[in-house]
């Protein structure tokens, strides 16, 4: 939805299982619609999409991208940001680390986000940007050669002059978002800025480079890191990164006490990884790729040595876990606190809660539609208290 002075804000549908163009224009009609009619009103509903690279180039074909933009139209929706991290297949099956793949070092990551690009800049309203977020170049454990990291930082400069062709072309506002995640190649907002001014030094026109890069700051991700959030901001800020996209997301945190951690067995699942940041008493991290490998390590060691445990798993908004489990939000909330003073720095915001059909039972007292009214209306709440809309 717009919002006065210029905040856009959505849901991403990858929270629906969909991996063709059918399938996932098939969730939007059924659920996207069903959620505006309840939370929109007379707003213009926007929409965060989540394609996977299939669906991009199904959603190519003129004709389909035509019948789109007239749904879009009927049923006062736009579209003004896309989710371009998971590639190809995102439920239903064992994602893990492939959800890296392919990376940066790829002429199909790269094909795949021009895609991207060439859709969002056909659909996105001429009165607000265009924004798309993808992976964190690679993932740390998959080692990249010097020779694959200089390729991927080329592919992300290509990426950017043909953004910026793009944009002129359409006269639209276009941005690409990096976001950074637990164990991925960038995870920390000082390894961002790091990796902006590596491409710095290879991109000859540095304005073109701030115009259409940027960073998706998942709180999610970024409160597993321990990160403050006024530090994380004002780095990025400071080092003139834009900020692309804000997610609206929370992790899991606990204090690491016998029965807490059974209780943080029923979080553990086969479909996608959920990274664990163990914050030790004297202040040292240790990363921990996937939650089953924290909680097998944690039996051989002295847990009251360790102060915290943050885990990559997103839980809705406006739940409050019942003790042991607690939740990041209050760095979402610190996001925006940051924003009431400069609201300048982000205007567009998506909700990112995917794991819907994942969640362990004691999350699952609503279905999907009524959990993303409720994220909505969480959001809308926190927005209003700060004056932000």
């Amino acid at each position: 939805m717009k919002f006065s002075p210029n905040i856009h804000l959505a849901y991403s549908t990858n929270i629906h299982p969909a991996e063709r163009w059918e399938e996932t224009f098939d969730a939007l009609r059924k659920y996207t619609n069903s959620v505006r009619k309840t939370v929109a009103g007379s707003k213009r509903f926007g929409i965060g999409l989540r394609l996977s690279a299939r669906a991009a180039k199904e959603l190519q074909d003129k004709s389909q991208l035509l019948s789109f933009r007239k749904w879009l139209d009927e049923n006062n929706s736009y579209v003004f940001t896309i989710n371009g991290f998971p590639y190809g297949e995102f439920h239903n099956t064992c994602v893990k680390e492939k959800v890296f793949l392919p990376d940066w070092s790829s002429e199909e990551r790269l094909e795949y986000t021009k895609v991207l690009f060439d859709i969002l800049s056909e659909i996105v309203p001429e009165d607000c940007d265009g924004s798309v977020s993808t992976m964190p170049i690679s993932f740390k454990e998959f080692n990249l050669s010097s020779e694959k990291l200089k390729t991927a930082k080329a592919n992300l400069l290509r990426c950017v002059d043909y953004i910026e062709r793009l944009a002129d072309k359409k006269k639209r506002v276009l941005h690409l978002g990096i976001e950074p995640e637990p164990l991925g190649l960038v995870e920390t907002t000082s390894e961002f800025v790091d990796f902006f001014g590596q491409l710095l030094e290879m991109c000859p026109d540095e304005a073109q480079l701030k115009r259409h890069l940027g960073i998706n700051y998942d709180c999610c991700h970024i409160a597993i890191e321990y990160e403050d959030a006024n530090d994380a901001i004002t780095r990025l800020v400071d080092a003139g990164i834009k900020v692309s996209k804000i997610h609206l997301s929370c992790a899991i945190s606990v204090i690491p006490t016998k029965p807490a951690l059974e209780v943080l067995k029923t979080f553990s699942e086969p479909t996608y990884l959920h990274q664990t940041i163990i914050k030790t008493k004297d202040g040292s991290l240790i990363r921990v790729k996937d939650l089953d490998i924290a909680l097998k390590m944690a039996e051989g060691n002295r847990i009251q040595d360790m102060e915290e445990w943050r885990v990559h798993f997103h839980i809705p908004l406006y739940s409050i876990p019942e003790p042991p489990i607690r939740s990041t939000l209050f760095h979402i909330q610190d996001v925006m606190d940051i924003l009431k003073k400069s609201p300048s720095i982000c205007s567009h915001f998506e909700i990112e809660t995917y794991t819907f059909n994942i969640l362990p039972q004691s999350f699952k007292n609503r279905n999907v539609v009524e959990q993303l009214i409720g994220e909505y209306n969480f959001v809308i709440n926190e927005f209003n208290t700060r004056g932000l809309i």
